[in-house]
């Protein structure tokens, strides 16, 4: 491996220079910039970013961990999340939990020694924030889903208004036998969605009988045995409210292998308005979360925090509540007499 010694020896200049170059600091004439710039490209020299964290203190680096790296819903939060991180000279390392709590656990951990100034985390329980504080190494930052006992630092969405408000448009569409399919309800998220619906249902004065209420995992094939389950009951219902976009697709795919019409037969309304909800017939009614604004909101506190003098570096921020917004499409009716 090359040195930066070496980089100066080659273009001919000082290791203070090249130094100045890498850090983009703005005292090197663009002659100078361009040559030490050629010679690092000809020795292919990268400076040792661990090193440089060692000595000044940062990295200029953030960790991020979601539970599902494929879901659409997360996808367009990392990006809110890059994009601010980006202008604001920072990078992002980016894990996939898996919904699993002990990859979460090992990537905190790897996160931690590859010496990232903060982490943005979409925490897969609920129950995380008991190993979080013994980990007061470094400032982190909750998005989606807020541990339990945790009261700030943390960009969510107003989940029981948003299922509530996807529930109350059935009922007033005139549905009475109005069915959930919830997501994991050791999270927070599934918990408040599950309230939103329980709120309207019961200010409708409408039963909810446990064959209702269907409990998945936010994954496809729960959604898909929710949806068997429901459409097969001895009197089914004429609409139903999925949490999440995952778990809709796999209702989706249980209407059609039966042959239930929608909305002819049961209404349809979603959590997350994903990219492909106008792509299917009919087109889906949803709650529209601000994914974008989620994660550059979440990326800004982190940055706040990093940036204010050291000891506002633990400092709290209160928890930023975004309002998602019910599109209203094709997928929901009135139920047939």
């Amino acid at each position: 491996m090359y040195s930066m010694q070496d980089v100066a020896r080659l273009a001919g200049v000082s290791s203070a220079t090249v130094s100045a170059v890498i850090n983009r600091k703005g005292t090197v004439s663009p002659a100078l910039t361009e040559r030490v710039q050629k010679a690092m490209e000809a020795l292919d020299y990268h400076p040792d970013q661990i090193a440089r964290s060692l000595r000044v203190g940062h990295s200029k680096i953030i960790g991020m961990i979601v539970p599902d790296i494929s879901n659409w819903y997360f996808a367009e939060i990392i990006r809110g999340v890059e994009e601010f991180s980006e202008q604001n000279g920072y990078s992002v390392i980016l894990c996939d939990s898996k919904d699993d709590t002990t990859r979460e656990r090992q990537y905190m951990d790897m996160l931690y020694s590859r010496r990232v100034d903060g982490i943005l985390l979409a925490s897969s329980t609920s129950q995380a924030i008991n190993d979080l504080r013994l980990l007061q190494r470094t400032p982190i930052v909750f998005i989606d889903s807020v541990p339990a006992g945790f009261e700030s630092d943390a960009v969510i969405v107003d989940n029981t208004q948003a299922a509530y408000a996807a529930t109350r448009h059935l009922v007033d569409l005139g549905h009475r036998r109005i069915a959930i399919i919830s997501g994991r309800l050791d999270r927070s998220v599934g918990v408040e969605r599950m309230n939103g619906y329980r709120k309207a249902m019961h200010e409708a004065k409408l039963w909810t009988p446990d064959e209702l209420i269907q409990v998945g995992d936010f994954h496809v094939e729960s959604g898909y045995k929710c949806g068997l389950t429901l459409m097969n009951l001895a009197v089914p219902p004429t609409a139903v409210f999925v949490c999440n976009n995952r778990m809709t697709l796999g209702l989706l795919h249980a209407l059609g292998e039966l042959k239930v019409d929608c909305p002819g037969r049961v209404s349809v309304v979603c959590f997350d308005d994903a990219d492909w909800a106008t792509s299917f017939i009919p087109h889906l009614t949803c709650v529209a979360q601000p994914t974008h604004e989620m994660g550059k909101s979440a990326a800004e506190m982190l940055l706040e925090k990093l940036n204010g003098d050291e000891k506002y570096t633990y400092r709290q921020y209160p928890i930023t509540v975004l309002q998602a917004q019910l599109q209203v499409r094709d997928s929901t009716a009135a139920p047939l007499a």
